[in-house]
């Protein structure tokens, strides 16, 4: 009995500690317009959103700038936040903002808020761990619209059981992640993240990927027909308060 009882403790201790098996990912998209609003939420996620999150357990917070920034009029900053617990993740952080409050003088135009859960065949956030390679290291987010629900289904088995994910490590793409988007502005539709050493790099393996006879097949067989309705994609930098 006493054998039996120390079993079961070491199990439960074991089973608290344990690695989570799949992850959830909240991404919060802030759009600005002005110099001005760019620093003040450059202050603002640097010196009291990331801490706040830091402090909930949030250890890894991604924040990400893209590089059509420069010229677009839809500025943006992207957060990306992984976790395990659901409820958690979708809790409201408290902050106080002591300056850019006035209904004049607001931090941003508006922002949105996106939920993801992980795709089975990479249910846990992979995060670039070379520091040398921040400053010009290219992060790609990806969006996948689908026309139907059932189309949509097709498309993430696409990337499952169908090999698009197998591809795309085959080919190093050093993905971030790959999700389904629990609740968004575009669904319904699926989103990834994958990272690159430079643009050039980017640039070589969307080539190796658009040659491969594996993708020529996948992309041709019936089943996968007309699964796709839109496609978008961000190429961004990290910012120099990132964690990553």
């Amino acid at each position: 009995m006493k054998k039996t009882l120390f079993a079961l403790s070491i199990f439960l201790v074991s089973s608290l500690h344990a690695a989570p098996s799949m992850e959830y990912y909240k991404l919060i998209v802030y759009h600005f317009s002005s110099n001005e609003q760019e620093k003040k939420l450059d202050n603002f996620i640097a010196n009291q959103f990331i801490p706040a999150l830091h402090l909930k357990g949030f250890k890894q917070v991604g924040v990400f700038k893209p590089i059509a920034n420069d010229t677009a009029n839809d500025k943006q900053i992207v957060l990306l936040i992984n976790g395990a617990n659901l409820n958690r993740l979708i809790e409201p952080i408290q902050w106080n903002i002591k300056e850019g409050t006035a209904f004049n003088e607001p931090l941003y135009k508006r922002y949105e808020q996106i939920l993801l859960r992980a795709f089975k065949d990479m249910p846990l956030m992979k995060i670039p761990n070379d520091a040398s390679k921040k400053v010009e290291r290219i992060y790609e987010l990806r969006n996948y619209e689908s026309p139907t629900e059932e189309k949509y289904l097709n498309k993430v088995h696409m990337f499952n059981e169908g090999g698009e994910i197998k591809l795309f490590n085959e080919l190093q793409f050093n993905a971030v992640f790959y999700a389904d988007v629990l609740f968004g502005s575009t669904m319904p539709n699926l989103m990834y993240m994958t990272s690159f050493d430079n643009i050039d790099s980017r640039n070589e393996h969307w080539k190796a990927f658009g040659a491969s006879k594996t993708w020529k097949e996948l992309v041709a067989m019936p089943f996968y027909q007309n699964n796709m309705s839109a496609l978008y994609s961000q190429l961004m930098r990290s910012t120099p308060y990132s964690d990553y």
